[in-house]
């Protein structure tokens, strides 16, 4: 059987770091920096010393939501690709079998 450079079989190969697991531990730290940036906004309009400051938490809880959207943006992606792959194969094997 001769080799082909590119059969119908292969998957893509998907790099350690953005793994599903890698994408929900990112998540989950996000998650408690968005938490820790809301706190810190709350405690800065509590303080009126820290109301110069107040941007700081904000920006830190707008980059972790930013990044937690993202993530779930690719993980959702992800989902429906494998998804339609999986229809796509099934479809195709019953196609076959019907034609014999």
């Amino acid at each position: 059987m001769p080799l082909y450079e590119n059969p119908l079989f292969r998957e893509t190969v998907v790099p350690w770091y953005d793994s599903t697991l890698a994408c929900i531990v990112t998540m989950a730290v996000m998650a408690g920096g968005f938490i820790f940036g809301v706190i810190g906004y709350l405690t800065a309009l509590e303080t009126p010393e820290f109301h110069r400051y107040a941007w700081v938490p904000v920006l830190l809880a707008g980059m972790s939501l930013a990044v937690i959207l993202s993530i779930a943006v690719r993980l959702f992606l992800r989902c429906a690709r494998r998804r339609k792959q999986r229809r796509e194969r099934r479809s195709s094997t019953s196609t076959l079998a019907d034609r014999l």
